[in-house]
């Protein structure tokens, strides 16, 4: 019997490129930090920076779930999986890294197998654009603040307004450095993009943080061999319609500012907070932080030459007391004369998302961790 985790549109949708809808395939790997690691990362989140121990301790655990996930669909003689998730869970004092997709089958065509982090949908649009689905390819770095870091930004903090650099510095850093190596991993695989990229940041202990990126490292031969793989964080049907038009990605930009407000102006604002109407030194210190950030990917899409960068989105979150984050993160594209679709029109059902139909709302039980889907976010 067919158990799928593929919708009805999905199934649609790769039908209409030939695919059949095949089984769950699941793939797993339990590891432990390790005395060493332990202190080594300990050490390490005092100065700051990557925790490379503990990235690679990731980065092994995340293939090595992968890598059984696939093998699993292989032996089931699967042509490919679709809607691949990455998860990493905590039991007992040890790590699970999990990775889930769903297969899809050929019947009597040959053919590569491929993974793909990209639902059924978006994958019948980027193969409509030219997109050839090939791997799943992540690209992380674990890291601390660290302490030095910690009581050089909160002196900042305290003795004026403005960017925090040596938080900034950190930000960018971690960021541009999972996009670089998600970019190598794709490189690797004989992939010239990478496209339908997911960006989270996870926590990962007491002062350590994972950056992950994951997407579909794809080939389209329009695109040509570039040394490093066009990155894109667009949905299938914004590719499709980008490619429609004659443009193709070129790498997602991003950057980050973080800024404080200040002793005298954390004094003013909260003695504001009492009376209606608009704190300024709030209002200026959000508006500066953002423009900054634009400024960071208008720049390196000045470097790439492109013609816009699109899809734009700003994230704003406080960091602590007086202390804001700002990150801004769009495509930045170009004219390109060598792309197309296969279709005029996209077909309703690549465009039709899928509910969701469950919903537990059930309080946590103590100790307990939180229920969470395996759709990514």
């Amino acid at each position: 019997m067919l158990m799928t985790g593929l919708s009805g549109n999905e199934i649609y949708c790769l039908a209409q490129k030939g695919y059949d809808p095949g089984n769950i395939v699941v793939g797993n790997s339990v590891h432990s930090l390790g005395l060493i690691r332990g202190i080594t990362s300990g050490l390490k989140t005092i100065s700051g920076g990557e925790i490379a121990s503990i990235t690679q301790l990731i980065v092994d655990g995340r293939h090595a779930a992968i890598n059984r996930l696939e093998q699993e669909a292989k032996e089931e003689g699967d042509r490919g999986l679709t809607g691949v998730v990455s998860e990493l869970r905590k039991l007992s004092g040890l790590m699970e890294f999990l990775a889930i997709g769903s297969s899809v089958k050929t019947p009597g065509a040959a053919g590569a197998f491929f993974s793909t982090a990209c639902s059924g949908q978006d994958l019948f649009c980027q193969v409509d654009a030219g997109y050839e689905p090939r791997h799943f390819v992540i690209g992380n770095v674990a890291y601390a603040l660290g302490l030095a870091r910690g009581i050089a930004g909160g002196l900042k903090v305290f003795a004026r307004r403005g960017e925090v650099k040596e938080f900034s510095d950190m930000y960018n850093h971690t960021r541009h450095l999972a996009l670089e190596r998600l970019e190598a991993e794709a490189a690797e695989r004989g992939c010239n993009a990478v496209v339908d990229i997911i960006t989270r940041i996870i926590p990962f202990g007491p002062g350590v943080r994972e950056m992950l990126m994951v997407g579909t490292g794809s080939y389209n031969p329009a695109l040509g061999q570039p040394k490093i793989p066009y990155t894109s964080e667009l949905t299938g049907e914004e590719l499709w319609n980008l490619t429609q038009v004659g443009y193709a990605p070129l790498r997602l930009v991003l950057g980050t500012s973080v800024y404080a407000l200040g002793l005298a102006g954390g004094f003013t604002a909260f003695f504001r907070s009492f009376a209606r109407g608009e704190i300024d030194e709030v209002t200026r210190l959000v508006y500066d932080a953002r423009e900054n950030c634009l400024d960071h990917i208008r720049l390196e899409a000045e470097e790439l030459k492109a013609d816009a960068v699109i899809g734009v989105k700003i994230f704003i979150h406080e960091l602590g007391a007086g202390l804001v984050e700002v990150m801004a993160i769009g495509t930045a594209i170009r004219k390109h004369p060598g792309v197309s679709t296969h279709s005029d029109q996209l077909i309703p059902q690549a465009i039709t998302r899928d509910r969701d139909t469950f919903f537990d709302q059930a309080p946590a039980v103590p100790g307990m961790p939180q229920p969470r889907t395996l759709e990514r976010t």
